[in-house]
Parts: structure tokens; C-alpha cells; sequence
């Protein structure tokens, strides 16, 4: 490490202290910097003149945000986030900057989330490309297509920011924790699971940048070729589903959506356009996952569609079913899920993932959590696509009230403490901020859109 400051210091118990005075109007400069250890550090530089090179910076950058609606101050602030989580050598972009951040202070559901998640990721890259910032969306396909490469079989749900595959999970017992939350982790053995949502996600982040003009790479479809070809014979298995479950695997109705969206995508691909494949065999695999989707996934009982198949048990996830277009909002189904989730699952004003008081049947761990984020703009998005957009506002501000005093969110909030809780700044819910906004907006937004996708440019 490398440290200059504008006053005298000097060493005590292998620390620099300083003592001084700052008069009115004056300003003191401290620059730490770090360097390997075997390269020479670098000259002390002006600290104020890379102040406001940086500032200069991030005001060009977010002032090509094409977005110009009601909350644009909410908007750029989320996307300047998004860019501040990307790692700019490789394009990777991190579900948030910490680990261990607890989902309720004083429990056990602190993970590490400094590294690339698929899923997460697209959903940033989503985000890129809907506000004008291609550069950012080629940077993540790049990466993502060097990431996954390879046998389809090995692809993982998550990654290091330069790819790294191996990700080991271990506990620092020699810490106490955030206010006390133990464990801390490093590293996230989630990387080891299979996650079937994630296929769909891949599919679809990749079609959307194509049919925005923007070219795919040269190996991008024979990638996307094999990874359905696997994908035709694993979809009928269980998996640990979007909310990374570490005991047994289950069918779980949001994945076999997502395996929708996957064979949805590449259909479209190929009727819109003009790639070969086998499209009638890919047409067949939709068609029968839709079929047990809404067989086995729904519950004629509650009216509504169920965490798993043949369970009674309700789950926020499924608030993306209208969202990527697997059935419409104006679907009966559709409408009792809503009902259902407005019923159950919000408490004081805020969407649980899942009912807390079965939450120990689903992932074995002792209940207790704050409110997902995503999953509450994901019912924003879902009371904008059924025309209840007073409803919406009225959330969409609720969660925006939440924000800290610099406009960041962090994974889940809890609503009993008035606090922010998990990983943080979190990408998710950023990302699930922006996407609401548009959705809000009068020319509608990602939910409008993501399964009728317009083709602008060429393949």
C-alpha cells in the first residue's frame, strides 16, 4: 500500500495517525493506493485534478442515458451502479461489492456475492442495452460467450470476473460478523448447483442483443445450438431453482418457465431471423413444457400457480411468468397467481420471496429474511402490465422511499427494523428499479416487450 497525505503522520502500533487542523474553506488530501508488492509505487499525483477527471467521467457516461421519464434521477443513479459493479477488463458484472451482508441481522443467510452470476448478469445487460449503452452489453456477451464455452454439460450458474470456475466456499470463524451475523463467507459453493432458469436467461440475453442490431460473435449460435441440445435432456430434471436451494433439488415452476423461454427464444430466432435449426424439434419442446407447466405447476385449488409441481406452497418467482411471456397478464392463471401473491406473500407492504412460515421445508435453513427487492418491482411490473397503474406508482414510490441517502438499494429490506438488509449495492434490485420505471412510463417498457421482441437491425 501507498500513502501520501498533505500533513505530517507518523507510526503507533503499526498504525499512521495525524493529528491536525482544517481551517474554513481548506482542503487536505489523503491518497491511498494499492500495487503489488514487487512494482515500484507510482508518483504522488494530484488527488483534486482525478477528482474531477473521475467526476467528469461518470457525468459523460450517464449523460448518454436515453432514458428521459419521470424518474430519471432514480434511473441514471441505478445504472451508474450497474456500470460501477461491471469489472471493465472483462466485461464481468458482480451481483453486489460485499459478502456476508446478512438478510436478517443476527441470522444465517450471508453469502458472498462478489462474483458473476448468469442470471444476474443478463438482467444488467438488459438493462445496458434498453438505456443506449451497447458497448457495456458486447463487453458482457463477450465475456459470457468465453465463460460458458465449451462442453454444455459444465456450463455454471456463476463465475469469477475473469471466468474463474472454481469458487470455494469457506467460513472466516475468526470474525464476528456484521452486527454480529455469522457466518462470514468466502466464496459461494452455489456455483456447483444446476439451475435450470439460467438456459432461458442465456437464450433470451442473447437473442435480445441480436435483435437489437447488435452482431452475436461468430460462434454465438453454435454455443446457443449446443447448450439447447443439452438442455432437451435435462429440463425434465429437478434443480435448485432461482433461490439456490442447498438441500434436496425440486421441480420447481419458475424453472420449467425459464426452459420455456429458452426453446421460445431460439424458434424466434430462427421464424424471425433466418438462423437454421431445428426448429419443429425446438417447437415440440416448448409446446410440451408449456403443457406441464400448466399441468403440474399450476393448483386448481388456489387458482393460482405453485412454487413447485404438485405443491400448494406460493412463490414471488412466479410473478415472471406475463413478465417473459409464457402466458398473458389477461390469463385467468395469471390473475389468481396475482391474487394469490397479493394475499399471502406481502407483508407490511412489502413481497416475501416465499411464505416464511414453510420457508425452513424449502431451503433447510432457520426462517428469516427480509423482503426480496426484485420480486416487489417484479409486482409493479405485473399491476403496469394488468392496467392497475395507480397501484404501481403507489409501490414504485414505497420502493424508491427506501433507497439510502445516495440512491442505492441492497438485496431485500426489512420492513419491521425499517432497514435495508443482504448484499449490497445489489444489482438485482437495480435493475428491477429501471426496468420499472419504463414499464410505467407511456411508451411501456422490458415487460411490454421481452417476449414480443422487435427486431431493429440485422443478425
Amino acid at each position: 500500500m501507498s500513502f501520501w497525505s498533505g500533513v505530517e503522520t507518523q507510526g503507533e502500533d503499526f498504525t499512521t495517525v495525524a493529528e491536525f487542523v482544517v481551517k474554513a474553506g481548506e482542503r487536505i488530501p489523503f491518497v491511498f493506493r494499492w500495487h503489488p508488492s514487487w512494482e515500484l509505487s507510482q508518483e504522488e499525483s494530484n488527488s483534486q485534478e482525478q477528482i474531477e477527471a473521475t467526476a467528469h467521467w461518470w457525468k459523460q457516461w450517464s449523460g448518454r442515458a436515453n432514458y428521459d421519464g419521470e424518474w430519471r434521477e432514480a434511473v441514471i443513479r441505478s445504472l451508474i451502479t450497474l456500470k460501477a459493479l461491471t469489472f471493465a477488463p472483462t466485461g464481468g458484472v458482480i451481483a453486489a461489492a460485499t459478502t456476508s451482508l446478512p438478510e436478517r441481522i443476527g441470522g444465517v443467510r450471508n453469502w458472498d456475492y462478489r462474483y458473476c452470476w448468469l442470471r444476474d448478469a443478463t438482467f444488467t445487460m438488459f438493462a445496458f442495452l434498453d438505456a443506449g449503452y451497447d458497448e457495456e452489453a458486447v463487453a458482457w456477451r463477450d465475456w459470457l460467450l468465453r465463460a460458458i464455452a465449451g462442453a454444455p454439460a459444465r456450463i455454471q450458474i456463476m463465475y469469477g470476473l475473469a471466468g474463474e470456475r472454481r469458487i470455494p466456499e469457506i467460513e472466516l470463524s475468526w470474525l464476528p460478523g456484521y452486527e454480529g451475523s455469522r457466518p462470514v463467507r468466502a466464496g459461494n459453493s452455489a456455483h456447483e448447483e444446476f439451475q435450470l432458469d439460467i438456459y432461458g436467461e442465456l437464450m433470451d440475453a442473447i437473442h435480445k442483443t441480436r435483435c437489437d442490431g447488435i452482431p452475436p460473435g461468430e460462434h454465438a449460435w453454435s454455443i446457443q445450438k449446443q447448450l439447447l441440445e443439452h438442455l432437451e435432456t435435462v429440463w425434465p430434471e429437478p434443480d435448485a431453482g432461482i433461490w439456490e436451494v442447498r438441500e434436496r433439488r425440486r421441480h420447481f415452476t419458475h424453472s420449467k418457465v425459464m426452459a420455456w423461454v429458452a426453446f421460445d427464444r431460439a424458434v424466434q430466432t430462427v421464424e424471425k431471423l433466418g438462423l437454421a435449426g431445428p426448429v419443429e424439434r425446438w417447437r415440440k419442446q416448448r409446446d410440451r413444457i408449456r403443457e406441464e407447466v400448466c399441468r403440474k405447476g399450476f393448483s386448481a385449488k388456489r387458482n393460482s400457480f405453485v412454487q413447485e409441481f404438485g405443491s400448494e406452497r406460493l412463490d414471488a418467482s412466479l410473478l415472471a411468468i406475463p413478465l417473459v411471456g409464457f402466458l398473458p397478464p389477461e390469463d385467468d392463471r395469471v390473475r389468481g397467481t396475482l391474487r394469490a401473491v397479493e394475499e399471502e406473500l406481502i407483508v407490511d407492504g412489502f413481497v416475501l420471496r416465499y411464505d416464511p412460515k414453510t420457508s425452513t421445508d424449502v431451503d433447510q435453513l432457520p426462517p428469516g429474511e427480509g423482503a426480496f427487492l426484485l420480486c416487489n418491482f417484479w409486482l409493479v411490473d405485473n399491476y403496469a402490465l394488468a392496467g392497475r397503474h395507480a397501484e404501481a406508482r403507489e409501490l414504485f414510490r414505497r420502493l424508491l422511499s427506501i433507497r439510502n441517502d445516495v440512491g442505492l438499494l441492497s438485496e431485500e429490506y426489512d420492513p419491521q427494523d425499517r432497514r435495508l438488509v443482504g448484499n449490497f449495492p445489489q444489482a438485482f434490485s437495480h435493475v428491477g428499479l429501471i426496468n420499472s420505471a419504463r414499464n410505467l412510463s407511456h411508451q411501456g417498457g422490458p415487460a411490454h416487450n421481452r417476449a414480443r421482441t422487435q427486431i431493429k437491425g440485422g443478425m
